[in-house]
């Protein structure tokens, strides 16, 4: 019960951060790191979407809330200089 009330913590701490930039860095085991910018898309009951956009096109990623709490992914806001962009 604890668990459900840390995740709904959670999400509604990022909700406020739809549409803008975010970095994303993710702990993808043996030692490879994924890190990312992209936009904070869409805040659903189970999940998160960033969608980040590369050299040629768009992938949109989701994760859980609990990624968050089990620190295998780490998401943090950009500087306004890079939201400019």
């Amino acid at each position: 019960m604890a668990t459900e009330n840390t995740l709904l913590k959670i999400k509604k701490s990022i909700e406020p951060y739809v549409g803008k930039r975010v970095r994303i860095k993710a702990n993808r085991g043996r030692k490879k790191i994924f890190e990312q910018e992209g936009i904070l898309e869409k805040v659903y009951p189970s999940i998160f979407v960033v969608r980040v956009e590369e050299s040629e096109s768009i992938r949109r990623i989701s994760y859980s809330y609990s990624d968050i709490l089990t620190e295998t992914v780490q998401l943090t806001l950009c500087s306004k200089e890079k939201n400019a962009n």
